[in-house]
């Protein structure tokens, strides 16, 4: 990966981006793109939209979503202590002991998810939202209400690192190698000779609402559209691999199967890999997909859509782990597609 793609993927990765409070991190997005694209488009919601060949009859739309999980304040104790649940899915289990990062109406402060001690019983078994806060070191309700509301948000505090140099973790690679994958698919298009157009988003809030795809699917009205994502990586001790498949790191983009994939699109994806002599995994999807896919496939006439993944190891903690050859073995495989599309193929799964 060239030095100055690692550098905005770490970039991405260390601005907070709860869902919902996307916009920092969308500016650099667009930043980073905006040498590349033809034409940069926004919307309501707060997607970015790249797009390359904007006269395209046939627009193939990229949706990977910048927004994370987080946590949102829901109370000030008037001891100075912070009550606050889950924005997306956060386990309690997880966020006991963290510090935090309080992204504050009036400051940006540091908190700490207190933890009791064993010496005093320790930490419940069954630990609930309702039984955590958040200690900021202040003495009062007053002292800290200069610099927090209810309804603000706050991320894990935690900066991304480097395993064996290969290996990338973090908090919230769910789903920003998403987003940077779909940047780095644009950059790596741009200026070839396409058929088709390529519209590229970071979409928002998927980790609530999915709202962000449906807004950049209705406002494009693309051909198809394929959702990068992350999924599970089951490589790790204690898995029952029985039960939730077989995906390990370092072996390639994971394509999903079921009801909401077009087959179509699928096969243009492994007729690319096979193209490219690259390993694919699979997933299954019987019923919708958790993603994107699953709203942007529901706008106008309807919308063919896909689903490629990254493995993605201890989900939705502060320790999220993902490989980087499979982010460049993505990235690759959604170039080569891309390129081979003659902007005439039929996704009907009924024609030939």
């Amino acid at each position: 990966m060239e030095s100055k793609s690692k550098e905005f993927l770490l970039e991405l990765l260390s601005t907070p981006s709860p869902s919902s409070m996307e916009m920092g991190i969308q500016k650099k997005w667009m930043n980073y793109i905006k040498p590349y694209a033809d034409d940069i488009r926004t919307d309501h919601a707060g997607n970015v939209i790249g797009v390359l060949n904007p006269e395209a009859e046939f627009k193939v739309l990229l949706a990977g979503h910048c927004d994370e999980i987080g946590l949102v304040i829901t109370k000030i104790e008037e001891d100075g202590f912070l009550r606050f649940s889950k924005m997306g899915g956060i386990s309690p289990k997880v966020a006991v002991g963290m510090k935090v990062d309080i992204l504050g109406y009036n400051k940006r402060i540091t908190g700490v998810i207190g933890a009791n001690a064993e010496h005093h019983g320790g930490v419940k078994d069954k630990v609930e939202f309702e039984d955590l806060y958040i200690d900021c070191g202040a003495r009062s309700r007053e002292e800290i209400a200069q610099f927090v509301q209810i309804g603000d948000l706050a991320v894990y505090k935690r900066e991304p690192e480097w395993l064996m140099d290969r290996y990338i973790s973090g908090r919230g690679l769910d789903n920003r190698t998403g987003a940077f994958i779909v940047a780095e698919v644009l950059r790596r298009l741009s200026g070839k000779d396409l058929n088709v157009g390529v519209y590229a988003a970071s979409t928002v809030n998927e980790e609530t609402n999915l709202g962000g795809a449906y807004f950049a699917a209705a406002g494009v009205n693309p051909t198809m559209a394929i959702a990068c994502d992350v999924t599970f990586a089951t490589d790790y001790p204690g898995v029952n691999k029985s039960k939730y498949g077989d995906v390990k790191l370092e072996h390639g983009p994971v394509l999903a199967k079921g009801a909401p994939i077009n087959i179509k699109i699928n096969q243009l994806l492994e007729n690319a890999a096979k193209s490219l002599n690259m390993d694919v995994q699979y997933e299954l999807t019987p019923r919708n997909t958790g993603t994107d896919a699953d709203r942007m496939r529901y706008t106008g006439q309807g919308v063919p859509v896909a689903l490629v993944s990254l493995p993605l190891r201890y989900m939705h903690s502060p320790v999220e782990t993902a490989s980087i050859k499979d982010i460049e073995l993505e990235i690759d495989l959604l170039v080569h597609m891309i390129e081979q599309l003659k902007g005439t193929e039929s996704l009907n799964p009924l024609e030939d």
